[in-house]
This record gives structure tokens, C-alpha cells and sequence, in this order.
């Protein structure tokens, strides 16, 4: 199984990016799938959920209103596009597949993922 994000990069206050992830080898649509970021000197924390349907979404409080989760399983593919961006937005994003299938709502528990990408880094100047 390998995750591979992408779309990262260097973007000024309040400018946007969006993130990729693309998995393979695994059923991708049947998993729902979590961002995650680590800023320097800090833990992993939970980002935006989106369910295997693409139905549920769900997002941390801080990003609520300027990030969007979405996905293509046809592509398997998730994306997150993050509008109005901050300096504390700034960090190293991870995707992650839901160690569950078929499961109705996300996770925000990192325990909870079973493959993680290899990170794709944002950084935000002010």
C-alpha cells in the first residue's frame, strides 16, 4: 500500500493550496481517509475526514470554513483544498486511510489509520 501527497509548498497569507493524496495498492474507496499536520515542534494533529462515500466530512475547529475535503475514488484520490491560508497552517500534511471500511463517520484519532503518505509540507509566510 503506498499514499502519495502532494501539492505542498510555499504560499503567502491568506493565499491557497490543494493537497493531493493518491493511494494504491488497496480497495480505496472503501476507506475513508483523514489529513493530519505537524508544525515544527509539535504533535500530529487531526486536520479534516472525509468518509469511503464522500458523504461525511468533518474538520478541526481552527480550518472550519477555509479547508475542503473531497475525493474521487475513480482516481483514488482525496483532496484538500485550503483557502485562506495562515502561518499557523504551516507544516508537514499527511494523509491517512482509515484502518475500517465502510465506516459512516471519520476519525479524528490518529490510532485509527492503518497507512499513512510520507507528508507533503506547507509553509505560510506572513
Amino acid at each position: 500500500v503506498q499514499l502519495q501527497a502532494s501539492g505542498g509548498g510555499l504560499v503567502q497569507a491568506g493565499g491557497s493550496l490543494r493537497l493531493s493524496c493518491t493511494a494504491s495498492g488497496l480497495t480505496f474507496g472503501i476507506y475513508g481517509v483523514g489529513w493530519f499536520r505537524q508544525a515544527p515542534g509539535k504533535e500530529r494533529e487531526f486536520v479534516a475526514v472525509i468518509s469511503w462515500s464522500g458523504d461525511s466530512t468533518a474538520y478541526t475547529g481552527s480550518v472550519k470554513g477555509r479547508f475542503t475535503i473531497s475525493r474521487d475514488n475513480a482516481k483514488n484520490t482525496v483532496y484538500l483544498q485550503m483557502n485562506s491560508l495562515k502561518p499557523e497552517d504551516t507544516g508537514v500534511y499527511y494523509c491517512a486511510t482509515d484502518r475500517r471500511a465502510f465506516q459512516t463517520t471519520g476519525s479524528s484519532d490518529p490510532h485509527d489509520y492503518a497507512f499513512w503518505g510520507q507528508g507533503t509540507e506547507v509553509t505560510v509566510s506572513s
